[in-house]
């Protein structure tokens, strides 16, 4: 009898550790995240500022485009659930005939993730087509072919090396390995996080300083306005791959960086690239990546300490690799739509940041006009898809935001297709 309490406190301490967890997580989604950024902003409507040819073009592309996306998620999806959830991915590492777990269980991801690119292949073969045609993307096909292995590799190793540690752990301590592991996955998310920068973007474009002149002043003196700490603006590469106009913030620390596509530069005049500058800013003076990161690395511990729970000591089994998988893709793909929630509400922070800082709401109305013509963004999506997949808000979303901040400013934006 003696023996009864020990055993129940340890198959009781990872539900009591997923429960904390989850609150944790909760917790810090709620409190950072900034539910409203504006108050009275008019419903969205395309019509107000996009004609009815740009309209039907959007909806054009989109008719082409996506039902290919579509069905190569759903492909992506199905092979590690069907694999996973089924005595098929036993079957996979039975077949690997070599007895060294740690080996057949990186060959099992590396199938399995093969088996994932080679069904989707046509239908991303089809939509890169579409893009082409459309005038979206520039690459030539030795070009997508290596984007798309490199992309392969890095998502793999990523995979194997958390499946490594994981089992590794549940094989040596088989009741409590889920504590050091719910730790190394939130650290891994922290590092991969600050590393990115100099590690996995140098991989997809070439990265230069913004070359010294009235642009880059006029960058650098936004960003002292703001009081947010910018070393340099650097420029990426990316006409060699699209015609889409972009920037972004990345990394933290001393990995933070401002990066601008030189496809926006050429494109898009000095105002309108400023006022796209203030929007990155305002990412940077919310600290938005480091949240971003703590919620990830809180998401991770609970994701590990939750497949604990679920699966129990048969996690420790190798031959369980491919259910791994597919509990992972689950997950994955149920967080989906609170991620994509969390990050439109940020964007529009960001947004209301840069009405704030330039207070130009009708140059900032012409700036997502600008962007979402030359981008083909969707501007009336069907609520589901806006649910699982749009992580910003529609340019029509973003006008009608300018449109209240200059209301509430005593700054009119009229609708840009006249009446």
């Amino acid at each position: 009898m003696t023996s009864a309490a020990p055993v129940a406190k340890d198959r009781n301490a990872p539900r009591w550790a997923a429960l904390a967890l989850a609150i944790a997580l909760v917790a810090v989604i709620v409190w950072t995240t900034p539910w409203v950024s504006l108050k009275g902003i008019p419903p969205a409507d395309a019509a107000l500022d996009f004609t009815a040819q740009e309209i039907d073009r959007q909806q054009r592309f989109r008719s082409e485009l996506l039902p290919l996306s579509t069905v190569s998620w759903i492909l992506s999806l199905l092979v590690p659930l069907v694999i996973g959830f089924t005595p098929l991915g036993r079957r996979i590492y039975d077949t690997i005939r070599l007895k060294r777990w740690y080996v057949v269980l990186p060959l099992v991801a590396v199938v399995l993730g093969l088996l994932a690119n080679v069904i989707t292949l046509p239908t991303d073969i089809a939509g890169e087509r579409v893009l082409r045609r459309w005038g979206l993307s520039t690459q030539d096909w030795g070009s997508w072919t290596r984007d798309r292995a490199v992309s392969w590799v890095i998502g793999t190793l990523g995979v194997i090396i958390v499946l490594l540690i994981v089992v590794a752990l549940a094989r040596k301590w088989r009741r409590w390995w889920w504590a050091p592991a719910a730790a190394l996955a939130a650290l891994l998310v922290i590092v991969v996080s600050f590393a990115y920068p100099v590690l996995i973007e140098p991989q997809f474009n070439e990265f230069t300083s913004m070359p010294a002149g009235a642009q880059r002043d006029a960058f650098m003196k936004l960003a002292a306005d703001d009081g947010v700490p910018v070393k340099d603006v650097l420029v990426a590469d990316a006409s060699r791959r699209t015609t889409s106009l972009n920037a972004y913030v990345s990394g933290f620390g001393s990995t933070r960086r401002l990066v601008v596509y030189d496809t926006l530069l050429k494109a898009a005049p000095p105002e309108e690239v400023r006022l796209i500058v203030a929007h990155e800013l305002g990412h940077a003076a919310e600290d938005d990546v480091l949240h971003g990161t703590l919620i990830g690395a809180l998401a991770a511990a609970f994701a590990i300490v939750l497949l604990r729970v679920l699966l129990g000591a048969r996690i420790a089994d190798p031959r369980r690799t491919a259910l791994l998988l597919a509990m992972i893709t689950a997950g994955t793909t149920l967080a989906g739509p609170v991620q994509n929630l969390v990050s439109r509400r940020i964007e529009a922070r960001a947004d209301l940041h840069s009405l704030n800082l330039t207070r130009d709401p009708a140059g900032f109305a012409d700036m997502q006009h600008r962007l979402s013509i030359t981008n083909l963004s969707g501007l009336e999506p069907a609520r589901w898809r806006y649910i699982l997949f749009a992580s910003h808000p529609t340019p029509p979303e973003r006008i009608a935001m300018s449109r209240a901040w200059g209301a509430q400013n005593g700054i009119q934006v009229p609708p840009l297709v006249p009446k």
